[in-house]
């Protein structure tokens, strides 16, 4: 499919935004409910700062950020598009839908809809929403990508290493000085 990273991108964005608008319909604020035991709750909160709640109230700095970080992105995705690079270009787009998701809530609300809560024994994980999770993911793939290609490129060099030392020409064709 032609486009498919941004097709991603309005995926995230389309499940985040209604995923939020479903929490503000139907949750109170502070509002929980249990879906799994107390593994995974349902809680609605606002979040004026950034991942994990951190940085509050620091709005225009966050929109700046992210008007960087999503033409940085687009930019980047246009660079890459005929790579045939397809964890990068998929993980890309999940950061773009996830970080404008959030810009949006922030440019309009002033704060984000935050509502996923996961707990592990005793620890209970930072609330986060649906355009995070896009964001984490396609973080995951771009690393992953990057992971294989360093691990191709390594191999590949080693191999064409040995092959050039037992036929004596470089990659270009030239003899080595012997």
């Amino acid at each position: 499919m032609k486009f498919y990273y941004y097709w991603l991108a309005v995926f995230v964005l389309v499940v985040d935004f209604l995923s939020k608008k479903w929490v503000e319909h139907n949750l109170a604020l502070y509002e929980t409910k249990q879906v799994i035991g107390n593994f995974f709750i349902l809680t609605s909160i606002r979040n004026k700062g950034a991942a994990f709640s951190i940085l509050q109230e620091k709005r225009i700095l966050f929109l700046l950020i992210t008007l960087v970080v999503v033409c940085g992105i687009v930019w980047y995705m246009r660079k890459n598009r005929h790579s045939g690079k397809v964890l990068l270009l998929s993980g890309l787009g999940l950061v773009l839908g996830g970080a404008v998701g959030n810009f949006i809530d922030r440019a309009l609300y002033g704060q984000v809809v935050d509502f996923l809560q996961f707990t592990f024994g005793s620890y209970v994980f930072p609330i986060f929403n649906l355009a995070d999770s896009g964001i984490c993911v396609g973080v995951a793939l771009i690393l992953l990508d990057a992971l294989l290609t360093s691990k191709k490129e390594n191999g590949d060099s080693n191999s064409n290493e040995k092959g050039q030392q037992r036929n004596g020409t470089e990659e270009s064709g030239h003899q080595f000085i012997q």
